[in-house]
């Protein structure tokens, strides 16, 4: 069975392209039956050929094929307004000769296997990394390396280490606190010592102390003094 054929109810229709960008549930087609010579035939041999039948989409054989005149085949079909977009639900294709299925489902299946064979790809690169291969360490399901020390756990580690200086710097802060105010208690009880002696001096030094006056004391004549 040729891949890229296919009948849009009882029209044969060559798939150009098997989704479009941004619509998938639209197919670009040709119709080679309604195609000028000139046209059907270098198209029907490109898509015949090994380069056509192992390409993903016939476009892709297309782009790179000429016609007879030496112009690109997909450019000249896109120029002419040959290629038609339909419905993929609308297109029936025979992936072998005992099968039809419209071209939605088998868009569907393809890329059901696309995703598959890329899990598989991945598996397989996993197993390859497993043990001393120098290779990448394989992880569990939490995302680090089997052996690793649990990242939550490292992370109550550092955290538990920041509370201790946290709580070391704040018993810092609070001893130099207390000095300062211990100090700032001091300076204030010698200022207030230190006006209070000025204001003893200022009253000795102006006379208005009621203390007698220092000096010694006068003698007392007696009845025998001559």
């Amino acid at each position: 069975m040729l891949k890229h054929i296919g009948k849009q109810q009882d029209r044969k229709v060559a798939i150009v392209f098997r989704e479009v960008p941004g619509e998938e549930h639209m197919a670009l087609v040709i119709y080679p039956d309604v195609l000028p010579v000139a046209f059907h035939d270098p198209i029907m041999k490109v898509l015949e050929s090994d380069v056509g039948q192992q390409a993903e989409n016939l476009g892709d054989a297309l782009f790179r094929s000429l016609l007879p005149d030496g112009r690109p085949i997909l450019q000249t079909l896109h120029g002419e307004g040959m290629i038609k977009k339909v419905q993929t639900k609308n297109i029936t294709v025979t992936p072998t000769a005992t099968s039809h299925v419209n071209l939605e489902e088998m868009n569907g299946i393809l890329r059901e296997m696309k995703m598959g064979e890329s899990a598989i790809k991945r598996m397989a690169e996993l197993d390859s990394q497993r043990g001393m291969t120098g290779a990448v360490k394989p992880k569990d399901d939490f995302g680090r390396e089997v052996g690793a020390p649990d990242s939550r756990l490292r992370g109550a580690a550092v955290a538990g280490s920041d509370a201790a200086k946290a709580l070391d710097d704040t018993s810092i802060a609070n001893d130099l606190m207390a000095q300062a105010q211990r100090m700032e208690r001091e300076a204030k009880g010698l200022i207030a010592e230190a006006a209070r002696l000025a204001k003893e001096a200022a009253a000795l030094a102006g006379g208005t102390s009621a203390r007698p006056k220092a000096g010694r004391p006068k003698k007392v004549k007696t009845a025998h003094a001559a």
